[in-house]
């Protein structure tokens, strides 16, 4: 008959405070960011129908899938950005804005060069470009915009893969693990 032994547990490592604040402030820039895009789509749907329009993203025949893609498009953003404000479903809703921030930045990119690239454009640079990105803002320069949504995904991946709960909802509502017993010798 052969007994168990009990290997040791250890507790799970502390959390440096500035990844604390790191992990809020990635929370408040992607989730303020995101919240004020989907509620200025939301506030011209007509306007975000034509940006949809000009990329593509989806047939026009039948009318109702562009259509549903620009009603329920703001309301996801929406979504995810009070999921990450408030800490509940953080990972889940990060990893939604991460796919729609790679999905939509090459697009961006793609509308950038055939502007600068169009004949008759008199651009002095590709920073010079500018046009309505569909995002809700209004006309943008395509480098600035650029640059916000790959600060927008570094936001979003890092909140995929943070540890911290620190003011969150979830630090709330779930509790922590136990800590372990210790051992007596």
């Amino acid at each position: 008959m052969t007994t168990a032994t009990a290997l040791p547990v250890t507790a799970p490592a502390r959390i440096h405070p500035v990844w604390h604040g790191l992990t809020v402030l990635a929370r408040l820039g992607v989730g303020l960011m995101f919240a004020y895009l989907s509620l200025m789509k939301l506030r011209d749907p007509v306007e975000f129908l034509k940006q949809i329009h000009v990329y593509n993203l989806a047939p026009t025949e039948p009318a109702l899938l562009v259509n549903m893609l620009a009603v329920t498009l703001p309301w996801l953003e929406l979504l995810c950005a009070a999921a990450v404000l408030l800490g509940v479903g953080r990972r889940g809703a990060a990893l939604l804005i991460a796919l729609m921030l790679l999905f939509f930045t090459p697009l961006i990119l793609h509308r950038g060069l055939t502007l600068y690239h169009a004949p008759g454009a008199s651009y002095a640079s590709f920073c010079d470009v500018s046009f309505d990105c569909g995002c809700g803002t209004g006309v943008v320069f395509v480098c600035r915009k650029l640059a916000e949504n790959c600060a927008l995904l570094a936001g979003a991946l890092y909140l995929i893969f943070a540890r911290s709960r620190c003011l969150s909802l979830a630090a709330l509502w779930l509790p922590r693990p136990p800590a372990p017993a210790r051992a007596e010798r």
